[in-house]
């Protein structure tokens, strides 16, 4: 009967796939396929079967790390790559930064016109000028996040504020004015 007890591998020896998933904390099929892309170099074989460093642990762990925080797995072979030839991790990381702002905008704007359409008065969302104005401007190729702030202007941003106790930009602008 097989022991359900945690293995212990002396530094050095090889790790079976079975293994460096267990480790790693994904299938085996995760494994191929990384080692098919790229990412995870072709591991030494004894009688047929992938036998992997230890190291390799630590290379996976940096592969599910690079995921979590949105690399492509394209991105993550430059990424990992070390070569004179790629761009430095930097420059890879300032662009998914960027890319990232993008898609928190567009989260952001699809928030807010989510929340516009709970406040709408109008039992049938298809009924309300704003949301048929939000389709003829989509039909128009512009992106929710312009033809919603257009429609509401100011409006949209003052009923946030006035939610949120704070006053309206145009009670503050006369208050300024």
């Amino acid at each position: 009967m097989p022991s359900s007890a945690p293995e212990v591998n002396t530094p050095g020896r090889l790790l079976t796939i079975g293994e460096l998933a267990r480790r790693a904390r994904v299938t085996a099929s995760a494994l191929r396929y990384y080692e098919e892309v790229g990412l995870l170099p072709p591991p030494a074989r004894i009688s047929g079967q992938r036998r992997y460093p230890e190291s390799a642990a630590r290379l996976v762990g940096a592969i599910l790390l690079c995921s979590d925080a949105g690399f492509t797995l394209a991105e993550q072979k430059a990424l990992l790559a070390r070569r004179d030839d790629t761009p430095g991790w930097r420059q890879l990381a300032e662009r998914k930064l960027a890319e990232l702002d993008e898609q928190i905008a567009k989260a952001q704007a699809a928030r807010e016109a989510i929340s516009h359409g709970l406040r709408c008065p109008h039992e049938d969302i298809t009924q309300c000028p704003n949301f048929s104005a939000g389709v003829t401007a989509r039909l128009h190729g512009e992106p929710l996040s312009r033809s919603h702030s257009r429609l509401h202007g100011g409006r949209f941003r003052e009923s946030l504020d006035s939610r949120e106790g704070r006053p309206s930009s145009v009670a503050a602008q006369q208050a300024r004015g």
